[in-house]
């Protein structure tokens, strides 16, 4: 059994960074029982990087596997074959086997950058998914109503307003829900926009005679135009992958008003810490240096201390193709299973070029450098190997493979 005092402080550390807990009763009594918790999060891999928006529910992780908790970073390879449309007015495309396992294997090796990957237990929910079976299938849409599911937000006012709900999208929360039960979850984290869902998971687990989950859901980091949530789509977002140069830029040009919500999200500093930095940014009228505080923590975090030292010096200088400039930024990028990384993956993997296409456009109009020379597609990079690599006139790094 946890001690008061301990579970007073483990509740506060709990507390920071997050919008609700449901119940934090229940929490309170899980977490006394002095056993390691079974923490889900789920992440449908619609998308093959992760942003900073990502990690505000990645470091909440993170700190339940300090607290000695197991984490199940949960890859919905089934579901993200269905489309969820959480907090989007229409439904999300499906995605194909091929699309859901390459972004999969790009997740598994970014969540790493924050979990720590002894405590961490990677699933995908195909394992009991295609065992369900048709019956099985049937059974589970038996557990809930229509009218119960129309209650979700996205889903009544699509109804109200007449766009089409396919049968499917009902499935949805219902598969979510019982993802919780086949891994029998103690708690489910998930942004806000995914309360209906995780509260399906407690009504699940009820039903199949097991302790229900505590829901706890972390809040929607907005993107760098201040409004709209960070979303790559929308190209107001920092990338995990993103180059130090582009981190720093990026970082530094947070609008004034959302820097203390940055902080409380991203940092892992402490909320004393914190409140100092505040304190010396309101005495200074500009809460400059403290973004640079920030780009300093995060950089090193993603990449490396000699990284963030020299990414004030990479960050938007132009630089001629195949010159080399001091102080170069140090990224390392892992070479996986195969044992060899083609150019295009270590321009993507380095965060030299936002996506695969973006890489290949780059080397086709010449402006890939290795050395000082200019490369092409069919350069393979092997563990060991570190080699300038330049893509374009404002992305440079130094690549060491891994």
């Amino acid at each position: 059994m946890a001690d008061q005092d301990t579970l007073e402080q483990t509740l506060d550390i709990i507390r920071r960074g997050t919008d609700e807990i449901i119940l934090e009763d229940d929490l309170r009594r899980k977490l006394a029982l002095g056993r390691p918790l079974r923490i889900k999060a789920g992440f449908d891999p619609t998308a093959p990087d992760l942003h900073f928006g990502h990690t505000v529910l990645i470091n909440k992780l993170r700190q339940f596997q300090d607290l000695g908790h197991q984490i199940i970073f949960l890859i919905g390879d089934f579901t993200g074959m269905i489309g969820d449309p959480s907090g989007k007015s229409a439904t999300r495309p499906p995605l194909t086997r091929e699309q859901v396992e390459a972004n999969a294997a790009t997740y598994k090796a970014q969540v790493f950058k924050i979990l720590d990957p002894a405590r961490t237990e990677i699933r995908f929910n195909s394992e009991w998914l295609h065992d369900l079976g048709v019956a099985g299938m049937i059974k589970l849409a038996g557990q809930y109503t229509v009218a119960r599911m129309l209650e979700r937000d996205d889903f009544e006012k699509r109804y109200k307003s007449g766009q089409p709900i396919a049968i499917h999208e009902f499935l949805y929360p219902l598969i979510q829900g019982y993802d919780s039960v086949a891994l029998e979850a103690d708690i489910e984290f998930g942004g806000t926009d995914q309360r209906f869902n995780l509260l399906m998971g407690r009504t699940l687990q009820k039903h199949y005679g097991q302790e229900p989950q505590v829901c706890i859901t972390v809040p929607i980091l907005e993107g760098l135009d201040g409004v709209q949530k960070m979303s790559k789509s929308l190209g107001n977002y920092i990338g995990v992958t993103d180059a130090p140069g582009d981190m720093y830029r990026k970082l530094l040009s947070v609008p004034d008003q959302l820097v203390w919500r940055y902080f409380e999200l991203l940092s892992l500093k402490s909320t004393a810490e914190i409140a100092e930095l505040q304190r010396q940014a309101e005495q200074a009228g500009t809460p400059q240096e403290a973004k640079k505080i920030l780009a300093d923590e995060l950089i090193t975090r993603f990449h490396n201390k000699e990284a963030a030292e020299s990414a004030p010096n990479s960050a938007g200088n132009q630089i001629e193709l195949g010159a080399i400039p001091d102080n170069v930024p140090l990224v390392e990028v892992e070479v996986g299973e195969g044992g060899v990384l083609r150019l295009l993956d270590v321009l993507r993997s380095a965060g030299l070029a936002q996506n695969g296409k973006a890489a290949k456009d780059m080397v086709a109009q010449g402006v890939v450098y290795i050395d000082g020379a200019q490369a092409d597609a069919e350069r393979t990079f092997s563990s060991g190997d570190e080699h300038i690599v330049q893509a374009g006139k404002k992305r440079i790094a130094k690549v060491r493979v891994l």
